[in-house]
């Protein structure tokens, strides 16, 4: 009978279990990793995107010496191609335009008078609602 049972071929209940938890383990462990991968590319996307409008609106405001009078001024003056939706509202219409205030600025041709220049677009935010994972509100991006 020994000889017998040393031939059979197979894994014991227990070797059975042992690499089911240890399947079940790791399962856990990337499920808890992936949860939350769209919603960091999302942010990541978001960080992008401003970091990308407010370099073109530095750059307009270094060409032109003063800032342009909306987002869509810099698509139309080559600075950027296409207005980038936000993508948290999957929206190119809730970008917050932040302005500059009204500037009196002296005209430099005749000493008499000021030039009154429409305030112009200094910075951009999300108009998203909540905050990111680290708990920063996307306003505050």
């Amino acid at each position: 009978m020994v000889t017998a049972r040393k031939q059979q071929k197979g894994f014991t209940l227990i070797e059975l279990l042992i690499v089911v938890t240890i399947v079940g383990i790791l399962a856990g462990i990337a499920v808890v990793n992936v949860k939350h991968a769209k919603r960091k590319a999302s942010e990541a996307v978001l960080k992008a995107n401003l970091a990308l409008m407010r370099k073109g609106i530095d750059d307009y405001y270094a060409d032109k010496q003063k800032y342009p009078a909306s987002l869509q001024e810099l698509v139309d003056a080559k600075y950027m191609r296409k207005l980038p939706p936000d993508p948290i509202t999957e929206s190119a219409e809730t970008w917050i335009e932040v302005r500059e205030e009204m500037v009196d600025q002296f005209d430099q041709q005749t000493d008499f008078g000021a030039e009154v220049v429409e305030p112009g677009i200094v910075d951009v935010q999300s108009g998203a609602e909540g905050s990111t994972l680290d708990g920063v509100p996307y306003a505050d991006l």
